[in-house]
């Protein structure tokens, strides 16, 4: 198998890996518009999603 011939720089090495992070998820207002939810997602208040009940959720007593 190929070996590099030179030694790869630190700053070389570093700009590769400045594309291998993660991503911050953003919280939005929900259709409900109660609590804070994430976009494209059931609401687990409640599980409506684009205004159609989709997910029976529990009632608190």
């Amino acid at each position: 198998m190929p070996n590099p011939k030179r030694q790869h720089s630190k700053a070389r090495s570093r700009r590769r890996r400045t594309h291998q992070k993660l991503t911050v998820t953003t919280a939005s207002m929900t259709g409900a518009g109660s609590k804070a939810g994430y976009s494209h997602r059931v609401c687990p208040i409640t599980g409506c999603y684009k205004g159609q009940q989709i997910v029976e959720t529990k009632k608190s007593a």
